[in-house]
């Protein structure tokens, strides 16, 4: 039963249904419900997309000679998502200061002129604060764990058709 989705195949359709659905989610949030997304918010969808259009290219024609491979690296930008995605909780939880371009630039302005443009330099959405949580974890939390899980399951039916453990 449990060789059935690790399938390259199989595991290509549902990672990529996944990402795909992890996207929509995400602007669902944005336009439907104007939960405005920060800069680290925007970084944690580029990964989704990469990971959707390699599942696509394994299911292609050109592609399904080398599903494993594709496999393996939606699996390695997943779970760069999931690292970005981690490092974002760090930041909304105060475990440690996010880049400028996430929370601003820091120090005490010496004039106005200086600190007119320190407040125009800042972003418009900070990094550090949770704009939308459930059950006490927020958005980039669950992108941990659905990133990590994600990036797990396709790196395992990866590994599988790489080396030529799973029919496709």
């Amino acid at each position: 039963m449990i060789e059935r989705w690790l399938r390259p195949g199989t595991a290509a359709v549902l990672v990529m249904l996944a990402s795909v659905g992890a996207l929509a989610a995400a602007f669902t949030a944005q336009y439907g419900f104007d939960l405005q997304p920060c800069i680290l918010c925007i970084y944690q969808r580029w990964p989704y997309g990469i990971a959707a259009a390699l599942c696509l290219l394994a299911l292609s024609p050109p592609g399904r000679r080398y599903p494993g491979p594709l496999l393996l690296l939606a699996a390695a930008a997943l779970a760069v998502n999931a690292g970005i995605a981690g490092y974002h909780v760090g930041v909304e939880q105060h475990w440690w200061a996010g880049t400028d371009g996430c929370t601003g630039p820091g120090g005490t302005p010496a004039s106005l002129a200086e600190l007119r443009a320190q407040i125009m330099a800042s972003p418009v959405v900070r990094c550090d604060q949770v704009a939308f949580s459930l059950f006490g974890i927020s958005m980039a939390g669950y992108n941990v764990l659905s990133s990590a899980l994600l990036s797990a399951y396709a790196g395992w039916a990866g590994w599988r058709g790489f080396t030529g453990n799973a029919a496709a």
